[in-house]
């Protein structure tokens, strides 16, 4: 024997690539039944974790069943301000962020109902009407350089930052009432959807829809996570029971109001055509996306809202109406 050296027979020895190979693999696991990964942030939400809605209510028999969309583009045009002619008429960057346009192509602070029925528009069809809503940005990239706009920085000031998303699809389209015939909308109606303060006011009056396309039936007020292949969805649902009388009001809701889950109107109200718009994007990574918001509301996806301003001849709504009531899938393509 040799002194000073072992004469253990597995000294020394290197263990079998097998070996290494099986105690690397039960380490992962362990990691990963101790060590999850971290839920998003509570904002954000798997589209797979939300649950499908309730059927709709059957449609009564004097419904109007029938749907008039529209090709109206999805602003490749960049028109984009921080201006909210319905709510802050006159006030240049009173939106305190940055919306996008599709339709009316002068909507900004300063129009009036004759400035924008002079406009073009982005709709083929030949509808002046104008629809907008907040910007989606890209958190991780920066703001691309000059304005979106005539009254928008790139940054959308107020804390909105990042790289603002051109929508990948927008849908404009009319639909019917599951319980009655529709009456036309007024020329020059207002119609504000959801609630831009919803995240402090307690959230009465949203009504944010988030989605992700090929989940057709599960909507959240949450930012959806949706996996690769799928759009990253907003449905705009505005009110439809309308006042007749008038395209306004002092709390730009009061005029015209949302009907029951069965579609009826609240008395002395008239149903109208239900505007829905919806906005499809394709989602950035992870988490890396919020809404642009008032500073206040922290960029909650609670916070969504739309605008309309109604510019449509009165033979467009008489179309529309026509195709509503008699139960038609009518598509204005210009």
């Amino acid at each position: 024997m040799h002194p000073g050296r072992s004469h253990h027979p597995l000294e020394g020895a290197a263990l079998p690539v097998g070996v290494l190979l099986c105690l690397a693999l039960g380490l992962s696991l362990l990691a990963v039944r101790l060590w999850p990964a971290p839920a998003p942030p509570a904002d954000y939400v798997a589209i797979s974790a939300v649950s499908a809605e309730a059927a709709p209510e059957p449609a009564g028999p004097d419904a109007s069943t029938g749907s008039y969309a529209e090709d109206c583009g999805r602003n490749r045009e960049g028109h984009r301000n921080a201006d909210n002619v319905v709510i802050s008429p006159g006030v240049v960057g009173g939106a305190h962020h940055v919306h996008d346009y599709v339709g009316n192509v002068s909507t900004d602070a300063s129009s009036t109902d004759a400035t924008l029925v002079a406009a073009g528009t982005t709709c083929t069809g030949g509808d002046r009407s104008s629809y907008y809503w907040p910007v989606l940005r890209r958190t991780d990239r920066t703001a691309e350089a000059g304005p979106h706009g005539p009254h928008a920085p790139a940054d959308g000031g107020h804390g909105n930052t990042g790289e603002i998303l051109t929508p990948e699809t927008v849908s404009v389209e009319y639909r019917g009432n599951p319980w009655s015939k529709v009456v036309p909308m007024p020329r020059f109606l207002r119609l504000l959807e959801g609630d831009p303060t919803a995240a402090t006011d307690g959230g009465a009056d949203a009504r944010a829809r988030w989605g992700c396309s090929g989940f057709p039936g599960r909507t959240t007020t949450r930012y959806p996570l949706c996996p690769a292949g799928s759009l990253l969805t907003r449905t705009l649902d505005f009110p439809s029971c309308w006042d007749g009388r008038r395209t306004d009001s002092p709390n730009h809701r009061a005029h015209t109001v949302f009907p029951t889950a069965s579609g009826v109107c609240p008395p002395h109200t008239f149903p109208i055509p239900q505007l829905r718009v919806t906005v499809g994007y394709r989602p950035p990574p992870g988490t890396t996306f919020a809404l642009d918001a008032f500073p206040e509301q922290q960029h909650s996806p609670l916070t969504d809202h739309g605008v309309f301003v109604g510019l449509m001849s009165d033979g467009q709504m008489a179309s529309v109406v026509a195709c509503l009531n008699q139960d038609r899938t009518c598509r204005e393509s210009g």
